[in-house]
């Protein structure tokens, strides 16, 4: 009897919703039944509202069924799930199933697709293929490439990536350093969750390559505190990496050095920033930095620096393997390549969609996410994390594009998209912006640390109906204060979501007060 492959998650989301014990109960109901099995543990293919999603190599290819609980498993094999058999559970051939087949997988194309701590995987699916391209390549043709391609940060600012890199790479230094920033603070972000849990080897190929192109010999990878999985699986990743040869004192037996290893923050979330990162794998309390200096030139322990995204460095390896080309015809305009976009709140179908720039915020929630879990109309949308824009119903055609959000005051930032129905009081996700803020702000400077306090007490006053115009007036300082006044993106870009309530939803501040927001 042939040996049959079976593909269960261990993604975090695949885990909350008992995959462990799906996996565990299909091992046991196949040692009942005589039947030979090879569970494969992977990440998630990012439909999160199919989880656990078992797939079964055939001869077909790989057959999906899902949502799996355990309870589900006997039936699975006496429908005979193992040849790819009808069941109630299944969603056919993965490469057929709607969500996937109309998303462009560039960075995401092997994650729920491998073992992601199988180097052969790895390879097997096109994997070190770019990291050996770089090694005959020189730092500044690798540089150039990163530049062409149109690549720019995927963390938020969108600063090109290739300008970031020739600073490093010009920079004069004995030690440069690669960091990656896997600190995923953003409510309704879990990409680079996903891609470390999921295809941990392309972001070592990605820091890699940076390391080759701008000179560094040491990379770290800061990842949030929340992330138990994912920190767990890149310190495996690492050391399977640097056994095999792929880091250490010859990578690929090229007597070029890079070397890497994962740290783990402590759960404030403004060590995103990345200057307050570079302050907390110092040792030190993450305070944001002034600047300049860049930490282009003056970055971790003073030494010049790149600093990037987890996305942002996953695309390097798909850009040297296939050429800058190849990644630049996708997208449109300055926004080139393809982001993860990551639905989440009050949407029917939540989960990851990577897509090239240019489509709309409309294609992601209603086709992808199919309207709103409650059933109820779509209110409002925000963009880009807790800082992030509201966008109301008449914005929802905006391509999702950097120009274009920019053009309406919102940004796309880390991808993450946050669907609210028709029952949300803005006026009260403004007061959450402000509160937010007060609670995560370093306290560095005024305009953040105060100015954030006072916005949830004036924006208390108006519900309450105390001198509304007055308070009106009062926030609009506010706002301009905080993001023409603070150090960093953390209070710049907090007035963003609530100038954005009061400019699309202004009747929410404007109700008959009926009990204090902070109630």
């Amino acid at each position: 009897m042939n040996t049959v492959r079976v593909f269960v998650p261990r993604d975090a989301a695949a885990l909350s919703v008992s995959a462990d014990a799906v996996a565990r109960a299909i091992r046991d109901e196949a040692a009942r039944r005589g039947a030979e099995i090879e569970i494969t543990r992977t990440g998630s293919r990012g439909m999160l509202w199919l989880e656990p999603l078992v797939e079964v190599e055939t001869a077909q290819g790989r057959i999906a069924y899902g949502p799996v609980a355990f309870r589900d498993v006997a039936s699975l094999f006496d429908a005979g799930f193992l040849m790819g058999g009808a069941h109630a559970l299944s969603q056919g051939a993965v490469t057929d199933i709607d969500w996937m087949r109309r998303q462009t997988r560039v960075t995401f194309a092997r994650v729920g697709a491998i073992d992601p701590l199988s180097l052969d995987d790895y390879r097997a699916h096109g994997g070190l293929k770019g990291l050996e391209r770089a090694l005959a390549a020189s730092g500044a043709d690798i540089v150039e490439d990163v530049r062409a391609s149109g690549l720019r940060g995927r963390g938020g600012a969108g600063f090109p990536t290739g300008v970031k890199w020739k600073t490093v790479l010009d920079a004069q230094a004995a030690q440069k350093y690669v960091v990656c920033n896997a600190d995923e603070g953003d409510s309704g972000t879990f990409a680079d969750r996903m891609l470390m849990e999921g295809d941990p080897f392309l972001l070592i190929e990605g820091m890699a390559i940076a390391g080759l192109a701008v000179g560094a010999t040491k990379g770290f990878v800061y990842i949030r505190s929340e992330y138990p999985h994912a920190f767990r699986t890149m310190r495996a990743a690492i050391d399977i990496a640097r056994k095999a040869g792929v880091l250490g004192a010859s990578v690929l037996g090229s007597g070029r050095a890079f070397d890497m290893e994962a740290r783990l923050g402590a759960g404030a979330y403004i060590c995103g920033e990345e200057t307050s990162l570079l302050e907390s794998l110092e040792g030190k309390r993450g305070v944001v930095r002034a600047k300049p200096p860049l930490p282009a030139l003056e970055g971790l322990f003073g030494k010049p620096t790149i600093v990037n995204n987890v996305l942002s460095l996953a695309a390097v390896p798909s850009i040297l393997a296939d050429g800058p080309q190849a990644y630049a015809d996708y997208g449109l305009g300055r926004s080139r390549g393809t982001l993860p976009f990551q639905l989440g709140g009050n949407v029917k179908r939540g989960g990851l969609v990577e897509l090239a720039f240019g489509a709309t915020l409309r294609d992601l929630i209603e086709d992808f996410g199919g309207g709103t879990r409650s059933g109820r109309p779509i209110r409002a949308v925000q963009v880009g994390g807790p800082l992030g824009a509201y966008l109301p119903a008449s914005q929802f055609d905006t391509p999702l594009d950097y120009e274009a959000f920019a053009a309406i005051g919102a940004m796309l930032g880390h991808g993450g998209i946050a669907v609210f129905d028709d029952s949300v009081d803005m006026a009260r996700q403004a007061r959450f912006a402000f509160e937010f803020c007060a609670k995560e702000s370093c306290g560095k400077c005024t305009p953040c640390r105060i100015g954030a306090v006072r916005g949830v007490e004036t924006i208390d006053r108006i519900v309450a109906g105390v001198e509304r115009e007055k308070n009106f007036g009062v926030l609009d300082d506010l706002n301009q204060l905080m993001t023409d006044g603070s150090l960093c993106a953390m209070g710049g870009l907090t007035p963003m979501p609530v100038m954005s309530a009061l400019r699309h939803f202004p009747e929410d501040f404007r109700r008959a007060p009926q009990r204090a927001a902070a109630e």
